[in-house]
Order: C-alpha cells, then structure tokens, then sequence
C-alpha cells in the first residue's frame, strides 16, 4: 500500500464517483485574506475585534457598527484573488465528479475562480451582500462602502417604504456569533455530506460545529474521508488520509495525480 498522503488521496478521489468539499479558512489565507483565529488572526492580533462580529453588540451600539464599515474599507477581501486551491476544485467540476462545494468563507473567491453559483454552499453567507435588517433588502457591499468613503458612517437602509426611507440597520450578509445559520443551506450541505463518495474537508479545523458535523455524517453513510489542512484538526481520527501542507500545494497535486 503507498504510504504518501497524496497518492492515497488521489487514489479515493480517482474512485469516487460523487464529491463533496467543504472549505474553510485555510484555502483563502494563501490569497491574504487573514483568518479569525491563527496566529497571524484578526482575534488573535486584536481581541476587541470580535465585538465587531457579534450581532447583539452590532445591532444595539453605532460606535460597533461605524468601527466595522471602517475595517470593511480596506479589507483584503476586495482585492483577493483566487489560489491554485481555488482552481483545483473547479478542475474537479469540469470532471463531473464535485456535486456540491460547501464553504464557510465568506470571500466569494470560489466563484471567482471559476466555481458554479449553484454547486457553491455559503455556510457563513456572503460579504459581497449587504442586508437591511429591518426590511431586508439586499444591495451590494462596494455600493455601501461608496457611501462610506463619502462621509456616512453609519449608512442605513435608503429603500423607499410607504413614501418614506427605511432607515434600517445595514450589516453584510455574514453569519456573526449570536447569529443562526440559514436552515436551508444548513440542510442542503448535510444531505451532500450523507448521499457522497468522498468527502473533501480541506483548510478548515473543523472545530466550528454544526457545519464540521459534515465529516461525521459523511463518515457515517460509508463515505472516505479526506482532510486536507496545514495542521492537525479535531476530527482527524475520522479521516482515512490526511494531507498535511499548503492548500495551493498540495489539493492541486492531489486533484493532478487523480487523474492518471
């Protein structure tokens, strides 16, 4: 039996026939996007930044909300491009063989790389949308960050209702802490986790529940398990192979020797 990590992985993605991958943190700090919790982290450089991404204190306190739209000015999200990760899964789409990609980045960095909108599961939402949360309209970040930069600190919802603006709280449309996930896409990743071959859980440490209850459930209805991640993971033991490395690395190297 080859002993590499990647030849065996290549291995069980050369024999599955329906692939699932849920992506984390990890495939999109090679783009510069930083993540919450590393070493290099937002919370782990500046605790007072988790404040910023809990509902209640974003809903109840202005000095939260303008110190967000802030951080979102210059945010490296806006000028991120997409990693040879990125691109490997949606090498694996053109073969036919990825059913569903579940992420909980919130960067849109698999669509633009190339990833289909409707195989594309955002877990944690999109921050390219910004959401009333009074009347629920949707528009896009970059036109409120125009406003932003033009001197509205605070920007509010500007839809018209009843003859009159609404005036909502505007905040992107992210899961925070405190606040619950969309059942439905909650839903469609775990019925892609119980009706697939091979399960692909790559740069995430799988410690955010419920969504790292994917691997379990996958485990569970007889499917391999595949964690591909820069370090250990608390749900390694349910793995048949772990891929230690850079994700622009080592997931290319993997979907490439699949297919020989």
């Amino acid at each position: 039996m080859d002993d590499d990590p990647i030849s065996r992985a290549a291995g069980l993605l050369r024999d599955a026939g329906t692939v699932v991958a849920l992506t984390g943190a990890g495939i999109s700090t090679e783009a510069g996007i930083p993540d919450f919790r590393g070493p290099n982290g937002l919370w782990t450089r500046n605790p007072a930044a988790q404040r910023l991404s809990t509902l209640s204190h974003y809903l109840d306190d202005a000095d939260v909300r303008k110190a967000a739209w802030r951080n979102r000015l210059d945010a490296p999200i806006w000028s991120a491009q997409p990693t040879a990760g990125h691109s490997a899964l949606v090498e694996l789409e053109r073969r036919g063989v990825l059913h569903t990609l579940v992420t909980q980045n919130t960067d849109g960095l698999h669509q633009t790389a190339g990833s289909s909108p409707g195989r594309v599961v955002e877990i944690h939402g999109s921050a390219h949308l910004t959401e009333c949360w009074s009347c629920k309209e949707t528009e896009p970040t970059l036109a409120v960050l125009e406003r932003v930069r033009a001197g509205e600190d605070d920007p509010s919802c500007r839809r018209v209702v009843a003859g009159r603006p609404c005036g909502g709280i505007l905040k992107t449309a992210t899961v925070s802490f405190g606040q619950s996930l969309d059942p439905d896409r909650l839903e469609r990743a775990q019925r892609a986790a119980a009706a697939c071959d091979l399960l692909l859980a790559i740069g995430t440490t799988l410690e955010v529940q419920p969504i790292a209850g994917m691997v379990p459930i996958a485990a569970r209805s007889g499917a391999s398990v595949v964690i591909v991640n820069g370090e250990a993971t608390a749900l390694d033991f349910l793995a048949e192979v772990q891929v230690r490395g850079r994700i622009g690395e080592v997931l290319p190297a993997i979907v490439e020797a699949s297919a020989t």
